[in-house]
């Protein structure tokens, strides 16, 4: 009984421990208003993205029943006007943010856990391993990401998947170096050393002990890449590389290119997914360096 109310004693510590630096985390970030402000606009945009069915329907990809004529200009029937199918841009850019921010999103956790997973372990291990893993990462890293991201979106079957895994697997270098280097650094404190002699394996001491370390590094790269992630996403569905039977802003572009609307001059097919791309990259970015500025304030970020 003495045991288990220890044990039970001692959780509740650790998640009074955790909700109180939640809590402290939350009072420093509220005092930098760009991140507030990034993190207000991503909150409306998600909120917009779930509510879609419910605010445009399901039918507003369709193209046999299109509400309007081709390419009107932004009306009281159309706020933003239609494309060269009579659909509303309207209905189509809210319902793209789906898309989007789901690729952005999922993109960017792939790269940063396998960044994540390969930091560790080579600082971990040191050696010829850790050598010969950091020459791979370099290659990788001195390799364009969207390049290599076109070569597999090329390779494999166009889906929204395909454009997930094509950016998540080339787009962990940064985050393998900056894991690395900040393993190296936990590996080095003497709590470490007193762990090893405890009789704490390899898997204890990463998971345990470094992991923990370098989740708030982890967590601020994965809020910087996901604003990566949507770009290097509508790039290549600008370049024809997306999922054909999905909405999403770099589609809309792309139709938008084949439709002629930069030379004809329809302004209102390109500006909205346009600012809505720029704007939900610049709100990722707010936020990105708000909560690095608030986890490392060594690092002198300022996002106020």
């Amino acid at each position: 009984m003495t045991s288990t109310a220890d044990a039970q004693s001692a959780s509740s510590l650790a998640w009074a421990r955790r909700r109180g630096s939640v809590a402290r985390f939350w009072r420093s970030y509220r005092t930098h208003r760009t991140g507030l402000f990034g993190l207000g606009a991503l909150a409306v945009i998600a909120l917009v993205a779930l509510a879609a069915p419910l605010l445009v329907g399901g039918d507003v990809q369709s193209v046999t029943n299109a509400p309007g004529s081709a390419l009107e200009s932004p009306s009281g029937e159309f706020p933003l006007g239609t494309d060269q199918f009579g659909r509303s841009l309207l209905g189509l850019l809210i319902w793209g943010a789906r898309i989007s921010l789901t690729v952005g999103l999922m993109a960017a956790a792939l790269s940063v856990a396998i960044g994540t997973l390969v930091g560790i372990v080579a600082g971990h291990f040191g050696g010829w391993f850790s050598t010969v893993v950091m020459r791979i990462t370099d290659w990788f890293l001195v390799m364009p990401t969207l390049v290599l991201a076109i070569v597999l979106a090329t390779v494999m079957s166009r889906s929204v998947w395909t454009v997930i895994l094509a950016i998540g697997v080339t787009s962990w270098p940064t985050t393998a170096r900056l894991v690395r280097a900040q393993t190296l650094a936990v590996e080095s404190r003497p709590y470490i050393e007193r762990a090893t002699a405890l009789g704490g394996g390899h898997g204890h001491i990463m998971t345990r002990h470094v992991l923990p370390n370098v989740m708030p590094l982890v967590l601020a790269q994965t809020t910087l890449g996901i604003s990566n992630a949507i770009l290097t996403e509508a790039t290549l569905a600008f370049l024809g590389l997306g999922d054909p039977d999905v909405v999403s802003w770099g589609g809309m572009l792309q139709d938008a290119r084949e439709a002629g609307a930069v030379s004809s001059g329809h302004w209102w097919y390109l500006a909205p997914p346009g600012i809505a791309i720029a704007l939900v990259a610049l709100a990722f970015t707010l936020c990105g360096r708000t909560v690095e500025s608030v986890l490392n304030p060594k690092l002198g970020v300022s996002a106020r």
